[in-house]
């Protein structure tokens, strides 16, 4: 991948994965319906909630957080006051679980955020919180499934709470044999090109932290 399909400034690297109703690498398309079929076989409506995500979607989403118009939590879950937060705490408290724009794994196409959409009725509201997928949340079935057939298609799931800064979560499956070659070429520098331009909330807390950020949140992921 370039440095502008790395940071989600275009799609020339994903499409329509018409059957499953997301946008994915095109190299993820065949190894995720795979996976799909498999589940579908034994009971389980596979749906990727999230694929494909670009730049400007991920900037909608940091920014909203950012002013606090959407949810913030901490590492916990527990919701915070984003007014009581000074503003490198407020970029951390996002980081926990939303990335920089320009750093999100979703700009690759090659991760997406899975439910089984026959474990809800349709008036359910899907949050992707971690008590969804514990025992007795309506996916924790689902996440065993993945937890012992993900890997024989390539997926893994990069944030388990091990390494990374990032939260875990057990709805994020990653394709390895792309996704790990985008996480090395996706530097720092990179990363700076994409967002030193952008209309980005807390900026001046971010760039000088860059590297730090980096390293922590994008480079630290749980291995498959």
């Amino acid at each position: 991948m370039n440095a502008a399909e790395l940071t989600g400034r275009t799609r020339t690297h994903v499409a329509a994965v018409i059957d499953a109703g997301v946008h994915l690498h095109v190299q993820v398309a065949a190894p995720f319906m795979n996976l799909r079929r498999r589940a579908q076989h034994e009971g389980i409506d596979l749906v990727a909630v999230s694929g494909f995500r670009d730049f400007e979607r991920q900037l909608a989403i940091w920014n909203g957080k950012y002013r606090g118009e959407k949810p913030l939590y901490d590492a916990a879950g527990k919701l915070l006051r984003t007014d009581a937060l000074a503003g490198r705490e407020r970029v951390d408290a996002i980081l926990h679980w939303s990335a920089l724009p320009g750093a999100s794994r979703h700009h690759w196409g090659t991760d997406v955020d899975l439910i089984d959409r026959r474990a809800i009725d349709s008036a359910s509201v899907v949050k992707l919180t971690a008590a969804e997928y514990a025992p007795g949340g309506p996916f924790a079935p689902l996440a065993a499934w993945l937890e012992e057939n993900a890997a024989q298609f390539g997926f893994f799931r990069p944030y388990r709470g091990i390494r990374s800064g990032v939260q875990p979560e057990p709805w994020h499956f990653s394709f390895a044999p792309l996704a790990e070659g985008a996480r090395h070429a996706l530097t720092p520098a990179i990363l700076r090109d994409a967002i030193e331009a952008a209309p980005l909330l807390g900026k001046e807390h971010v760039m000088p932290a860059l590297e730090e950020l980096h390293a922590r949140y994008v480079a630290a992921i749980d291995l498959p």
